[in-house]
């Protein structure tokens, strides 16, 4: 079994039902297929061979859904990027990826034509009319041979190169190969109990391993009608559940937030949802129940994942957030997890420990990264870098990235617990936390806030507010008002970049 296959079964089993649709654009499943077989064969007509690496710098669109398909059914590998990248971080993941052949949007080709030099990058296609001479356009790639490639693609071929997203540094390349992903997919399946002809909304990033891996792949593996969102919109994502009945919903918790900020949003019809998915990011308890009133249902499951396991790692379902909400679960199917001290030994219920799993959709290894992986997978299990707790039920609770956590005057904060807090506040719309530098503690925990539109946040009633539910060394020492958070496309704040600007300006202020 591989992807490209899940598609042609699809395409003869449900010819006729809607597949995608996407700005107006719209296909069945025979027509899906068809055109994933014409940019197959036009791609194989143009040099590219079964193993190419071809990076994708794309928002999300039927096109992406295409090139991906397409990959897949010539046994070339996918490389989606982050569209938001600059030239300079474009160029490190075409080179280190080994990119051949690179699909993108015109908006992204001048940023293509920067970050190529001196990459491998021998073709690019444009959706559009390319502006860069030697680029190709999208549609004149295409072949008129709509039949199966015929190309031997086995389940143990590489499939994707999945970048971490960063959030330490630069990222790493998670290397999949046809069966793991086609197990991540049978996962959410079982786990979200998850139909045929589901109606599904994609609002996350294609390129990230779940809007991707865990939703786009099983759907179309299950005949489920596709609706494809090329940018968030708050406003327009209520209208399109409204008007397309979708039953299947993830998005990250930043998207969650601006839905509640919708004034009417109580005034559309959400009811076609079956089941709400969130994860990516943190979310907090606070936010989920506004969520959960929203949508007017309880079907809701956090999947807690790493993008190196598929993604996969731990899910709370609906039956957990009545009497767990704020954890993160437990095991998904097919997937063993513990949490370990430093000496790789379980802790005790309670105890603060490293997360740790494994499953057969763990990542081969990371891309040419021999030293990383070996740190990374030890002994079968994957290290994943986050502290957590176990209790008594098994179920999980992440406190913390490691490289997060903060010490201030010798006592461990974890910013996911004084976050939490924070979003209780009314006037809070976002907010971080971070340690800082201080002469007396070592660390001191600084709270940088987004208030909501219209409110003025008091810095000693807020932390007054803290107080209430936080042991004072919690309680932020220093707070900032910011008119947003850095994040990147799965929702993560990038609070290395905001070590890094407390670093340039002092401890006197964000600019």
């Amino acid at each position: 079994m591989n992807i490209g296959s899940l598609l042609s079964q699809s395409a003869r089993k449900f010819p006729e039902l809607l597949a995608i649709e996407c700005e107006g654009r719209s296909y069945t499943y025979r027509g899906f297929n068809e055109e994933v077989n014409k940019l197959a064969h036009g791609l194989l007509e143009h040099g590219v061979s079964k193993g190419d690496k071809l990076a994708l710098m794309m928002k999300n669109s039927d096109h992406f859904v295409f090139a991906f398909f397409a990959a897949a059914k010539i046994g070339a590998i996918a490389v989606p990027v982050n569209f938001r990248l600059t030239a300079t971080e474009v160029h490190y993941i075409l080179e280190q990826s080994d990119a051949a052949i690179v699909v993108c949007d015109k908006e992204f080709e001048q940023t293509i034509a920067e970050a190529k030099q001196g990459t491998g990058v021998g073709l690019v296609i444009t959706v559009g009319e390319p502006e860069t001479t030697g680029y190709y356009s999208y549609q004149t790639i295409l072949s008129e041979n709509i039949n199966e490639p015929a190309v031997e693609v086995s389940e143990l071929d590489d499939l994707e190169i999945l970048y971490t997203s960063g959030t330490t540094g630069q990222p790493k390349g998670a290397l999949f190969n046809h069966s793991q992903i086609f197990k991540v997919g049978i996962s959410v399946v079982i786990n979200m109990e998850i139909s045929q002809h589901e109606r599904i909304l994609h609002l996350a990033p294609l390129f990230h391993s779940a809007q991707l891996n865990l939703f786009l792949i099983s759907g179309v593996a299950l005949g489920a009608t596709h609706i494809i969102h090329r940018d968030f919109h708050p406003v327009k994502t209520l209208q399109a559940i409204q008007e397309h009945k979708i039953t299947h919903l993830f998005a990250v918790p930043a998207m969650y937030n601006f839905l509640l900020q919708v004034p009417n949003a109580g005034d559309y019809d959400l009811s076609s949802i079956r089941r709400v998915g969130y994860g990516a990011a943190p979310m907090a308890p606070e936010l989920v129940k506004k969520s959960i009133q929203l949508f007017k249902t309880d079907q809701f499951y956090n999947l807690c994942g790493l993008t190196e396991a598929g993604p996969g790692g731990i899910l709370l379902d609906p039956e957990g957030h009545k009497q767990h909400l704020g954890k993160g679960g437990k095991p998904i199917f097919m997937t063993e997890t513990r949490v370990v001290n430093e000496e790789g030994i379980d802790v005790l219920p309670g105890v603060i420990g490293e997360f740790i799993l494994r499953s057969p959709m763990v990542m081969k290894e990371y891309y040419k990264k021999p030293e990383e992986t070996r740190n990374t997978l030890k002994g079968g299990w994957l290290y994943t870098g986050d502290l957590a707790t176990i209790d008594e039920e098994g179920y999980i609770t992440l406190v913390d990235r490691k490289k997060d956590m903060i010490i201030s005057g010798g006592e461990n904060v974890y910013s996911v617990e004084v976050e939490g807090v924070l979003f209780e506040h009314p006037d809070v719309l976002d907010a971080a936390i971070i340690g800082i530098p201080d002469e007396v503690w070592g660390e001191a925990v600084c709270a940088i806030i987004v208030p909501k539109e219209g409110a003025v946040i008091d810095e000693q009633e807020l932390r007054n507010f803290c107080r209430q539910k936080l042991a004072g060394y919690k309680v932020p020492r220093r707070i900032f008002i910011e008119e947003q958070l850095p994040r990147n496309a799965s929702g993560k704040i990038l609070k290395y970049q905001l070590r890094q600007r407390m670093r340039e300006v002092g401890s006197s202020k964000l600019d």
